[in-house]
């Protein structure tokens, strides 16, 4: 799993989004509430998760979509378990 000083950001939204986060200390399992599939995130990609779902929630558009870009390049795999 990447870590912060790893990730592929993009853009200047990307790095703003991400510096924005308050991130964990520790891996989290986290379930896709329509498949149920269960996959171990690090705590970035849970800190970037919540975001993207709180963000549908709420309607931020801007933020969803950001940080669906951030996440699918950096854990694709857990992209299409989770967020697909």
């Amino acid at each position: 799993m990447k870590k912060s000083k790893e990730l592929e950001l993009e853009t200047e939204a990307e790095r703003k989004l991400m510096g924005g986060l308050m991130i964990g200390v520790g891996n989290e399992i986290v379930r896709n509430p329509f498949s149920g599939e269960v996959i171990k995130l690090c705590p970035e990609a849970v800190a970037l998760h919540d975001l993207i779902k709180g963000a549908e929630i709420t309607g931020d558009y801007t933020n969803v979509e950001t940080g669906l870009a951030i996440f699918s390049r950096n854990w694709p795999d857990e992209y299409m378990i989770l967020l697909d």
